[in-house]
């Protein structure tokens, strides 16, 4: 099984990057993290691992919890994930995440599709994993708790390819200061998820998911 890694943004491949496994980022959007799929299975991967950031729905997961779920769902459909890739990145820590057309920014919007769901954690990457048709799991940490609200500023924080477009942030917040204290407290809940999952890299990707050696070519026999 060569496992590809699925994310929403570039900073997130960039924690992966001396793993040497397949990584690619779909900038945000359920299109492109289909697409990533697609780059990731021509690449040779034949497992698919939601790997990155997520939204909380369930009150009380604070930021940096690290969730690897039992299963993804999208809409009615449950898609469990495959036990051997779960028990692989460290078990399952009992959770379900639900997947979302765009960013769940409100915690109305949140605590809503909680109601309706009963699932953990959002994210925009990880249904595109489970229809991939392969073997996949999900390593996510929560950057943004059920109980608040996503300053405007970090709705327009990605630009297509996954890239945080700065310029576009500075922009909406010169356009509303008010949002600054906001804004910082996402920088700060964002930054401990990703401390989790770069300290996951460590323990557990790098561990127990070796990437594959590379086959070097035969030489024949000289005559």
């Amino acid at each position: 099984m060569r496992p590809g890694f699925l994310a929403g943004l570039t900073a997130e491949i960039a924690l992966l990057k001396h793993t040497g496994h397949l990584a690619e980022a779909g900038g945000g959007t359920p299109a492109g993290a289909a697409a990533a799929v697609q780059r990731l299975i021509g690449q040779g991967a034949t497992a698919i691992i939601s790997f990155g950031l997520a939204g909380g729905l369930r009150p009380g997961l604070a930021p940096g919890t690290l969730i690897i779920p039992t299963a993804i769902l999208d809409g009615a459909d449950s898609f469990p994930t495959d036990p051997a890739l779960t028990e692989a990145l460290g078990g399952a820590t009992g959770h379900i995440i639900a997947g979302a057309a765009t960013i769940i920014s409100t915690a109305a919007a949140k605590a809503a599709l909680f109601a309706a769901t009963g699932a953990d954690a959002v994210d925009l990457e990880s249904v595109a994993a489970a229809r991939a048709g392969l073997p996949f799991a999900a390593l996510r940490a929560i950057a943004d708790p059920a109980e608040r609200d996503l300053p405007p500023a970090a709705l327009t924080a990605l630009k297509p390819g996954g890239q945080i477009d700065l310029v576009g942030i500075l922009l909406n917040v010169l356009a509303d200061p008010r949002q600054i204290p906001a804004l910082i407290r996402v920088g700060q809940d964002t930054e401990k998820a990703k401390q989790m999952l770069k300290a996951s890299v460590k323990t557990k990707i790098c561990n127990a998911l070796p990437p594959p050696t590379p086959t070097l070519p035969t030489r024949g026999k000289e005559t």
